[in-house]
């Protein structure tokens, strides 16, 4: 049994849960609240040096294995738990998915994530909700250039792929910080199609055990403002 150590409305956790569902996989979800500073705590930077989820934790023989950095660890699944694939098999459609993958693990959910923020807010007056809408918009306005290149039903192909896993916690994040989704058609049609798929639904962060009470289980659509509170 593996178990995942990450925070119900952690987008990076989102996509760890996402590829699990997508090839199957059980796994023990144990909840570290960042808002209450338990990525801080010895336990769990032992864990995570850099005190931040998912951390996936497994055990091969005797030997306890630990893995942080969500996509380093959809890398790892896919090695070990190959179908069903979330990378293309073309050298060039797995560079694509990659390419997105990293638009939005790299270029902009780390510009808008909590610590962030709470660095911004301790060294100037700036908004940090304005910065982080700021971010999105230009990591989605680019998701949605390279998106719009090919037209198949998800990003990259007519299945699920890294990049998607990526795509749906991303555009949450968009709607709680007020962006206006209707500027990426391309990218609102692939989440479409990905919401008809339970390995999305399932793991939307309202159905997780550690969400607030005020929102657990509402049914994530993208037209209620419901399911983005608190």
């Amino acid at each position: 049994m593996m178990r995942l150590y990450g925070y119900w409305r952690s987008s990076a956790t989102w996509r760890v849960r996402i590829a699990l569902a997508l090839k199957g996989l059980a796994v023990e979800q144990v909840p570290v609240n960042l808002k209450l500073g338990h990525q801080r705590e010895v336990d769990h930077l032992q864990r995570s040096p850099l005190g931040q989820v998912p951390v996936l934790e497994w055990t091969e023989g005797e030997t306890t294995r630990q893995l942080s950095q969500s996509l380093a660890i959809l890398q790892w699944l896919e090695q070990v738990f190959p179908h069903p694939a979330i990378l293309p098999s073309s050298p060039w459609q797995r560079a694509r998915a990659w390419q997105m993958a990293e638009a939005v693990n790299a270029g902009t959910q780390p510009l808008q994530n909590l610590y962030t923020q709470r660095r911004l807010e301790e060294l100037s007056e700036a908004s940090s909700a304005d910065w982080s809408q700021r971010f999105i918009l230009e990591g989605l306005d680019a998701l949605e250039t390279m998106a719009a290149q090919e037209p198949s039903r998800f990003l990259v192909g007519e299945r699920p792929s890294i990049a998607d896993c990526c795509l749906i916690p991303q555009l949450y994040n968009a709607r709680r910080y007020g962006c206006d989704t209707s500027r990426w058609p391309r990218l609102q049609a692939v989440e479409v199609q990905a919401l008809k798929l339970t390995a999305f639904t399932a793991t939307h962060p309202n159905q997780q055990a550690d969400a607030p009470s005020v929102i657990k289980g509402v049914s994530h659509d993208p037209r209620n403002p419901r399911s983005l509170r608190p």
